[in-house]
């Protein structure tokens, strides 16, 4: 499993930056972590504690919100994110055996992150863009009607 290598000074020095586009008020948590993530690539506990701090909210608040958003990781993610569907266009067109694939050729189950932190697998419930299924997404680049012997060439960026 991906390991925590950041520091309370790497994370403080971060957060600074990112505070200071805002006032500290209750309002502006979101945007925060959000920022906070992008920064950090991940939301440590150190981060939780100094937004707690900055918005004078509890720890708790921080940690409850930033869990109940899918969007907010609290571990480590890799430098490139791998998303397969899973949804019903996707499901029948042999998103399973994609899936599978990406697990095998990354080493990692959906919901991961590889030891060198190089990457990240999710598995999304849908993309919207039934008529390409099945769908895996690679960073921001969108791979259509996706075979299990392309995986490999997407995954390296060949494809």
């Amino acid at each position: 499993m991906a390991e925590d290598n950041l520091s309370q000074a790497d994370v403080q020095e971060k957060l600074k930056e990112v505070f200071t586009q805002y006032e500290g008020e209750s309002h502006e948590l979101i945007p925060i972590l959000q920022e906070a993530q992008k920064a950090l690539n991940y939301l440590p506990a150190a981060a939780i504690k100094e937004i707690g701090r900055f918005l004078h909210l509890p720890e708790s608040t921080i940690y409850g919100v930033s869990t109940f958003y899918a969007q907010f990781k609290l571990k480590p993610q890799g430098r490139r994110i791998v998303k397969v569907c899973r949804g019903t266009a996707c499901h029948v067109r042999g998103g399973a055996r994609i899936l599978a694939e990406v697990e095998k050729t990354l080493g990692i189950k959906a919901s991961e992150t590889t030891d060198d932190l190089e990457y990240s697998l999710e598995s999304i419930a849908c993309f919207g863009s039934c008529a390409l299924a099945p769908v895996v997404v690679v960073d921001d680049e969108v791979h259509g009607r996706v075979t299990t012997s392309q995986i490999k060439d997407i995954i390296s960026g060949k494809k």
